[in-house]
């Protein structure tokens, strides 16, 4: 039987299919949990890493994504503006209930419910930039667009 990282990478790219990418999902030797571990496996700028963040609304409860630069620590309030309420970071459970992944390989898609999200614009950098693909060691490349386009997302800026 495989282990459950191995299914959300395949998660991972099924979903990436869905969308009409070819990502290659790389299986790194070392860990990719953190953005700067990330960028030290690829050989990229740690601005160039998509860190998948889930907050939750701390009225309504309503879980959301922010795809943040690895370099970039997100200002709540700005969310808050967007959201007409105050967020705060979920807890690892809900973040794997919403998702369907783990913290430290949460992808920008795939996940197991709809979350509305938000994408930093510093991201837009970039040629090409990086997501884990499902596990803490598993990343992917795409581009900017792309990134748009599989998510959804509204560009804004998070610091």
């Amino acid at each position: 039987m495989p282990d459950s990282s191995d299914t959300s990478v395949r998660k991972v790219e099924k979903a990436l299919k869905s969308h009409g990418l070819e990502c290659q999902v790389l299986n790194m030797k070392e860990t990719t949990r953190s953005a700067q571990d990330a960028a030290n496996s690829l050989g990229c700028r740690v601005e160039q890493i998509v860190k998948s963040l889930v907050f939750v609304t701390k009225k309504t409860k309503k879980p959301i994504l922010v795809l943040a630069s690895g370099a970039n620590r997100v200002n709540t309030k700005k969310i808050r503006n967007f959201l007409s309420e105050p967020i705060t970071m979920a807890a690892p459970d809900l973040v794997r209930e919403k998702t369907g992944f783990v913290v430290g390989g949460v992808p920008p898609l795939g996940h197991s419910s709809p979350l509305e999200t938000f994408i930093d614009e510093d991201l837009l950098k970039y040629p090409e930039i990086w997501a884990a693909a499902g596990s803490s060691n598993t990343m992917f490349k795409l581009s900017p667009d792309d990134l748009q386009k599989i998510t959804r997302g509204q560009v804004i800026s998070v610091t």
